[in-house]
């Protein structure tokens, strides 16, 4: 069976460079910047925008208005919930500094980068600073500022965004303290019987 191409509607914007892979699915309004790279079998809601040279994994869901700056790499897995807003800049103006004109837009010194990285859930409304990493499996509550990482499984909400538990691969959560106890124990998911271990360095699958 040969590869499904990429399905791109008639109204979506696809700048030159950008890459497609297998059987993702573009919507209606949406906008991909230039030598942008999406993986295959995502979904990019209408109405968003990915900038320049972003990094997209496989199986990959973006809802709709999800607004994706440059220096952003999403891995594999990972959901981006309605009206997520990423950040690159820490010190943005709308002037240059000489105040002669308009501030570059392109890369500078002071543009971080952020890294999504496999399976995390950020959810609706959320906004992530910028040069954060959020680790694998973690999970963003709907309308949280996240301005810090995040550990791996961390179950985060809020302004500013703290953790106040842990979760499952599959998304269930495992734990409702956010604590990262100084003696490791056991945690099983009830969900999907995976098998866990809490401790000083945070959650990992045992």
């Amino acid at each position: 069976m040969s590869p499904a191409a990429p399905k791109v509607h008639p109204s979506a914007l696809i700048e030159a460079g950008v890459v497609l892979g297998e059987g993702t699915q573009v919507w209606d309004g949406v906008h991909i910047r230039r030598d942008a790279r999406i993986g295959r079998s995502c979904i990019i809601g209408e109405k968003s925008y990915i900038a320049y040279q972003v990094v997209i994994g496989d199986f990959v869901k973006i809802n709709a208005s999800v607004y994706i700056c440059a220096g952003v790499v999403i891995e594999d897995f990972c959901m981006l919930s309605a009206h997520t807003v990423f950040t690159n800049d820490r010190f943005p103006r709308a002037g240059n500094r000489e105040l002669s004109g308009l501030e570059s837009s392109d890369p500078t010194a002071d543009t971080l980068l952020t890294r999504v990285c496999r399976g995390t859930t950020i959810g609706a409304n959320a906004t992530i600073g910028p040069g954060l990493v959020l680790g694998a499996f973690s999970m963003v509550g709907m309308g949280s500022v996240v301005t810090r990482d995040l550990a791996p499984h961390a179950l985060v909400v809020g302004n500013p965004a703290r953790r106040v538990g842990w979760v499952c691969t599959c998304g269930q959560p495992l734990d409702r303290s956010g604590e990262a106890p100084p003696v490791e124990c056991a945690l099983a998911c009830e969900r999907c019987g995976r098998s866990f271990v809490l401790g000083p360095a945070g959650l990992r699958e045992s």
